[in-house]
């Protein structure tokens, strides 16, 4: 596979592509900087995933904490590895504990399940990584005692946070210990996190889920009467677990099975392969209407089927297979937007940060709290601010997502992975921002995989995404013409600044160069870097 890209092709942005033979792209530049410097220091792509994770949870606590999920695929140089470090919900979790509610909470101790996070650092360290926990945290250990400046994105989504959450327990002492969020460009401090970092590090991780760390968790849950408790600490797991491929231009795209939403962009690469997607250019109208009615398709059938991979209805390969794939394809009318359900397949809110180093080695990472700081809740004097990823569960008693104890709820966050012709490794991706994810995974195949646009142009493209329905959003940038021809077709089009709404998610890109070095990119709509050298 050709991995030649068109370095002319490109949109409005001020980010160039970034070259080098080894590079780190994270959603904020000193996390960036953070796993750059471990790599200099000898480490490899999955220590500087580790470190610049760990940073981001001080540096970017809009999207991200101690007390986060994660999620990871591995090239380790030879073979694609996946983990899944998500939580489960306490065990005490029933339907009938929240009898009477139309969703799941999303805020406050009932929408908190186990933090994975701390797991998958300890889990990416003990199988691939090459320096010790406590020099991966330093960095963040570092920022987070001697402060940082509050970078201009960030500070804006803290203050949304502050107005949102300033009254769940711990918020404030935490986040807001002036009575107000820092301001952009001012000196953020947090000791707290930086002892807890620390004592993370020195444990191997084992003081969250077991020690003192885990006990001041629980015990804010009993204070609260939440219904997390120790043993539900001592009892999580993270899972290395087989990766789901589709075939796509010639290479292939790599996803994590569920619980994670990754299945729908395969499903919908899929329908545009049956489509022959490749036959029209990037931004035509046909080009945009088939890939919107394909992810419609694809949406539809992730929230009908997807959960914990363990309470799935049948195997979600099933969703892949080729007849199901080609039946679905064939649902789409070229001329007009269709509203589509779910079909019946045959037996047959977040950070993401990209590495990868001179040996091939490259890592896919991405961690969240949730809608942004999560649940809003944070341990006292511990900097562990929780995510709220029970508000995954279903409270549909028919649904296989539904909510139960030690169950882990559908989630939202998804690594990607790309692979050439001969299954060596192209690109190592991700596009974080809730239901954008794997619709940004879509387009950012579509773009750098079929029409050869480079990473960064490819990132700062005007970007959709699809709501309910016929209602797609595009970011305002795309051609007017092109809008009207979408209006013609039956799309009910609107129009939003990404700048203001935030909604059309935050992208890294490694693309790796036949001749052996990387191609890196950022999110021009976010705070980030990508670093080589």
């Amino acid at each position: 596979m050709d991995s030649r890209f068109d370095f002319h092709a490109s949109y409005a942005s001020h980010r160039v592509p970034m070259m080098g033979r080894n590079a780190v792209a994270t959603s904020q530049p000193l996390a960036a900087q953070a796993g750059l410097r471990i790599i200099q220091q000898g480490g490899n792509a999955v220590d500087a995933a580790i470190a610049s994770a760990m940073a981001l949870t001080v540096l970017e606590p809009t999207g991200n904490g101690i007390g986060s999920d994660a999620f990871a695929l591995v090239w380790d140089g030879s073979q694609l590895h996946g983990l899944n470090a998500s939580g489960r919900a306490p065990a005490a979790w029933t339907p009938e504990r929240f009898v009477g509610r139309s969703r799941m909470p999303e805020i406050g101790w009932e929408a908190v399940t186990v933090p994975g996070a701390v797991s998958a650092w300890v889990a990416l360290a003990a199988r691939f990584g090459t320096l010790p926990l406590t020099t991966l945290a330093q960095p963040a250990i570092d920022y987070a005692r001697h402060g940082f400046p509050v970078s201009p994105l960030i500070g804006e989504l803290w203050q949304r946070g502050f107005d949102k959450l300033q009254h769940q327990p711990g918020f404030r002492q935490c986040f807001a210990p002036d009575g107000r969020p820092p301001r952009v460009g001012e000196l953020f401090r947090n000791p707290a996190q930086a002892d807890t970092l620390q004592k993370i590090a020195e444990s191997n991780g084992e003081s969250f889920y077991r020690g003192e760390l885990a006990e001041k968790i629980a015990a804010c849950a009993r204070q609260h009467n939440a219904a997390l408790t120790l043993a539900d600490l001592n009892n999580h797991r993270a899972d290395w677990v087989s990766v789901l491929s589709q075939p796509f231009a010639g290479g292939s795209v790599q996803e994590l099975p569920p619980n994670g939403q990754g299945i729908a962009t395969l499903i919908a690469l899929g329908i545009l392969e049956q489509l022959d997607i490749g036959r029209y250019a990037p931004d035509s109208v046909p080009w945009l209407h088939l890939s919107i009615e394909a992810m419609k398709l694809a949406l539809v059938d992730l929230e009908r089927y997807v959960s914990d991979e363990d309470h799935l209805e049948f195997p979600a390969q099933r969703l892949l297979s080729e007849p199901y794939l080609r039946q679905r394809a064939a649902l789409i009318d070229p001329e007009r937007a269709g509203d589509f359900t779910f079909g019946a397949p045959q037996q047959s809110g977040t950070v993401y940060l990209s590495t990868a180093d001179a040996s091939g080695m490259m890592v896919s990472f991405i961690q969240s709290n949730f809608m942004g700081f999560g649940s809003g809740v944070v341990v006292p004097d511990t900097g562990i601010s929780l995510q709220n990823r029970g508000a995954g569960f279903s409270l549909d008693p028919s649904h296989p997502n539904v909510v139960a104890g030690g169950k882990r709820p559908f989630h939202t966050i998804i690594p990607a992975f790309a692979l050439d012709a001969q299954g060596a490794p192209l690109m190592s991706f991700g596009v974080m921002g809730g239901p954008m994810q794997a619709q940004g995974h879509l387009q950012l195949a579509l773009r750098i995989m079929l029409h050869k646009q480079n990473p960064q142009a490819a990132i700062d493209a005007p970007r959709w995404r699809v709501e309910q329905g016929r209602q797609v959003v595009f970011e305002a940038a795309l051609d007017r013409n092109t809008l009207a021809a979408l209006r013609r077709l039956g799309h009910q089009v609107t129009l939003e600044d990404p700048l203001q709404g935030y909604h059309f998610g935050g992208a890294q890109a490694i693309v790796r160069d036949p001749q052996g070095f990387y191609i890196a990119a950022t999110e021009s709509r976010k705070d980030g870097q990508a670093v080589v050298f």
